[in-house]
């Protein structure tokens, strides 16, 4: 019987003429013109440079007085006095929020309910608010006295005579960011695993071991975002403290200054520029701050782990 097959054989040229084994011809691909992208951009960069000229040359904005101020003693200072409430409320937020959040997950019902109420209180009513209730402090009471009752007094406090505007700006945005973070620590804790926490029972931890040493370190890259978005936006939240009343932060200054020369908007212009520029060096720890986090999070690989993986099969084939 005759072979029917007539494939041909490897090498041989094919019907055509052509080595059957020849890989075949690139695709030349053509980009897609787009241009929607090319029109909206010119659009926005021309809307851009209008205001830009208007601003530049509209004589209300009084850049001859923003230049001066810009860099002012009095401004510089209420800048570092913002940057000390931000920080000082901050860190009170962050570790108040924590112990709010671990009591919320709580499997004891009076602490769970005393986190709720305070998260509904600190929640539901506005921030400036709370500030002006804590500049009315000296008023609502007038002395604290510690003791036993209808007894001796162990301490007193004169608190009309207590000069603690700066303490009571501070306690009062951390009570209300407070809160907030104790909904994302929560969020970070409910992010983690249930079989992290069983593991952690069965080699015998407590729940506040198991909280302290599994849980909330894994529950760090979800945390860190949005902590680092509330740091930037008590930063701004600041600018609040007005009503306790407090006037020695970065607004409070500027305020104070354009209510004698009587020019508000080229003072408002230097405070918002300090704002600006405090919140983007900010941005910048935050960016690091994630990263360092997100590791081994992302399957790609950087520039760096790249290269020392070249390098390395590079040193295997001279091997």
């Amino acid at each position: 019987m005759a072979d029917n097959d007539t494939r041909p054989a490897p090498g041989d040229p094919g019907p055509g003429g052509a080595d059957s084994t020849r890989e075949p011809e690139p695709i030349k691909a053509v980009p897609l013109r787009r241009p929607g992208r090319w029109i909206a951009a010119a659009a926005i960069l021309a809307l851009v440079a209008l205001f830009v000229y208007g601003a530049a040359t509209n004589p209300a904005y009084r850049w001859d007085t923003y230049r001066k101020y810009l860099f002012d003693t009095r401004i510089t200072a209420g800048a570092i006095v913002t940057l000390e409430l931000t920080v000082c409320a901050m860190a009170i937020a962050v570790v108040l929020g924590t112990v709010l959040a671990v009591m919320r997950l709580s499997p004891n019902p009076v602490l769970r309910s005393s986190a709720w109420v305070y998260l509904w209180i600190f929640r539901g009513t506005p921030v400036f608010v709370q500030l002006v209730f804590w500049g009315l402090v000296p008023s609502l009471y007038s002395r604290i006295q510690l003791g036993v009752p209808f007894g001796p007094q162990f301490f007193h406090l004169d608190v009309q005579q207590l000069q603690a505007a700066f303490a009571f700006a501070v306690l009062g945005l951390a009570l209300n960011e407070a809160a907030y973070m104790a909904e994302i620590v929560r969020a970070g804790i409910n992010s983690v695993g249930e079989g992290q926490r069983e593991a952690s029972f069965a080699l015998g931890m407590s729940w506040s071991q198991t909280m302290r040493r599994t849980v909330l370190p894994q529950a760090m890259r979800v945390i860190i975002p949005p902590t680092g978005n509330e740091l930037i936006g008590m930063l701004k939240t600041t600018s609040l403290v007005t009503g306790i009343p407090l006037s020695t932060d970065l607004f409070g200054r500027a305020r104070d200054i354009y209510g004698v020369n009587f020019q508000p908007i080229p003072l408002l212009l230097v405070a918002a520029t300090w704002y600006l520029a405090i919140t983007s060096v900010l941005m910048v720890g935050q960016y690091y701050l994630e990263r360092y986090y997100s590791r081994g999070v992302s399957r790609t690989l950087t520039t760096k782990q790249l290269q020392e993986l070249a390098d390395a099969q590079q040193g295997e084939k001279a091997k």
